[in-house]
């Protein structure tokens, strides 16, 4: 057994004492040590000093806040969405925050790391950012703070049904620039921030549950007032989501040019579906007028000429007897 180890303890020696082995060993020995004197040699670009190692661990460092970001930002959520009297969009704000903040220290941390910098450099790099920001990047820097806005002030929150312009849709996300709209169609509308801000805009979801619709109406202006209060109080009975309490009402307008405009008032606690609730009265509104024989009247435009129409004749026939005559002379 003796003799055996140390056979092999002298064959070990005689395979280390071997030239080409120990060149190549020697080789990588002083390639190492040359890679990790550059990866941890300092660089200076400008007034900067950095180097490949740092670098390297502040993209590390802002990679792993990202990821922290995000992890704790749903976590937060899915808490707080447990808890059935706390707004929802409340959960979605503290979120959006949370991932902010957590970014915010982690670029921090990283740009300290990787370019050796203290808070007052950072503090002067983000001014000049900012100067050039405000000359050239003016709208986009505009779009990120009214989504600051929008995230502290909440008068639009996630869940909200909006209307701004010509578009109406479900609050989906507010992003940190934008806000993405999900309208009945499905269709996502992707809106900056800032509209939301500078724009006036209706929030169907906002304070007071209950909102009054009116649905303005014309008649012939020989119908019946009475009658027509009558049949658009009807109308509102017994349609989906409108309240009996405060009760429907009616109201005369105006005489107008070729109408008499009235106008039916009523609440619902479903704000967001105004647009089927009207549609729902309107077809109500037009069986019953028909059942009642009221008309509904349109713009008509007559044209009247009093005088001038025997010259207007005899002037048709003259051109008529001048077209026979060159025909024939022809």
């Amino acid at each position: 057994m003796c003799t055996m180890v140390l056979s092999m303890l002298s064959k070990v020696v005689a395979l280390a004492e071997s030239k080409p082995v120990f060149a190549l060993l020697e080789g990588w020995k002083d390639f190492l040590a040359r890679l990790w004197q550059y990866l941890n040699g300092i660089h200076k670009i400008g007034n900067l000093q950095l180097s490949v190692t740092t670098v390297l661990e502040g993209v590390l460092i802002f990679i792993v806040a990202l990821f922290l970001s995000r992890s704790l930002s749903a976590l937060l959520q899915r808490r707080i969405a447990k808890r059935a009297y706390i707004d929802p969009g409340l959960s979605y704000t503290l979120g959006r925050l949370t991932q902010y903040l957590i970014l915010t220290i982690g670029l921090l941390l990283a740009l300290k790391l990787a370019l050796n910098l203290d808070l007052t450099s950072i503090a002067v790099i983000f001014t000049a950012l900012s100067v050039g920001i405000g000359f050239g990047l003016q709208y986009l820097a505009a779009d990120i703070a009214s989504g600051f806005i929008l995230l502290f002030e909440r008068p639009v929150r996630v869940g909200d049904r909006i209307s701004i312009g010509n578009q109406e849709g479900d609050v989906q996300s507010i992003n940190l620039r934008t806000t993405v709209l999900n309208t009945n169609d499905r269709v996502s509308v992707i809106v900056p921030n800032s509209k939301l801000v500078r724009d006036q805009l209706i929030n169907w979801s906002y304070g007071d549950p209950r909102a009054r619709l009116a649905i303005p109406i014309g008649v012939a202006t020989d119908a019946d007032v009475d009658l027509v209060t009558k049949t658009l109080l009807n109308a509102a009975e017994g349609v989906d989501n409108v309240l009996q309490d405060p009760p429907p009402k009616v109201q005369f307008l105006e005489f107008g040019d070729w109408s008499n405009n009235f106008r039916l008032l009523v609440w619902t606690n479903r704000p967001r579906l105004h647009r089927q609730i009207r549609s729902d009265i309107n077809y109500r509104i037009n069986q019953l007028f028909r059942d009642a024989g009221i008309e509904i009247p349109y713009p008509q435009t007559e044209l009247r000429i009093r005088q001038g129409v025997s010259h207007i004749e005899d002037q048709l026939r003259v051109n008529e007897e001048d077209d026979v005559t060159s025909r024939h002379g022809d």
